[in-house]
């Protein structure tokens, strides 16, 4: 009896194997974005803190909060220290506390902010979103810029953020889809679901705005604590 031979192509073989490949390089240089550690961490700090986009959203999400010189702002995910660098420029009397969790992000955001640092009105923090510095009534604005949708549990983050704010405070979430052929239609439905967890966190207020960029729109949720 002959054995029946199956033949598989050589280049069906490396379909197969270059698509798992590509996706999984994807994930690693996403992941870097996440959290950047080692080497490949540098380079996407270097890419976050140079990106002309990048530069562009956090200007706009720092003007959304109308920043005054006295304000004690918290940014959540500081990354290379963009937005902390803008904000310091105009708290002059107040304090900028910023978290992150990526060790790599602390150095580049420190180096970068190292005078206001030094003057002692920005202290930048090793920690996760749920790892907030803790105290009631300590904060005037908050300022989260694309790692909302990184949270394990966006909700209670929020409802912490809600609790150290200061009545009257004002917070801004920022997104800007970071997928591959991103749509108007992503960075909407992104905004919705971030408006409508800043209202069950007890925001009132709560709106949407966005701003039309390349590669995409971004969306910026802005809610408000009541006194």
């Amino acid at each position: 009896m002959q054995a029946e031979v199956q033949h598989v192509h050589v280049s069906n073989v490396d379909e197969a194997v270059e698509q798992p490949s590509q996706a999984q390089a994807a994930q690693r240089v996403y992941s870097q974005f996440e959290k950047p550690t080692g080497l490949g961490g540098r380079v996407a700090g270097w890419s976050m803190a140079h990106r002309r986009s990048n530069r562009e959203r956090n200007a706009w999400a720092v003007s959304l909060l109308e920043l005054q010189p006295t304000d004690r702002v918290l940014e959540i995910g500081f990354g290379p220290g963009l937005a902390i660098a803008l904000m310091s420029e105009v708290v002059t009397g107040g304090h900028v506390v910023g978290i992150d969790h990526s060790e790599m992000m602390l150095q580049q955001a420190t180096k970068r902010n190292a005078s206001a640092i030094g003057q002692g009105r920005v202290q930048l923090l090793l920690a996760s979103a749920s790892e907030l510095p803790a105290g009631h009534d300590q904060y005037d604005k908050c300022l989260i810029v694309n790692v909302f949708h990184c949270w394990e549990k966006p909700d209670e983050v929020l409802r912490r953020v809600q609790w150290q704010m200061n009545p009257g405070g004002k917070i801004v979430i920022a997104f800007q889809p970071s997928v591959q052929g991103p749509t108007g239609e992503d960075t909407l439905k992104a905004g919705h679901t971030m408006l409508e967890r800043l209202k069950a966190a007890g925001f009132s207020q709560a709106h949407l705005e966005i701003k039309s960029m390349e590669p995409d729109s971004v969306a910026c949720a802005v809610g408000m604590k009541e006194g």
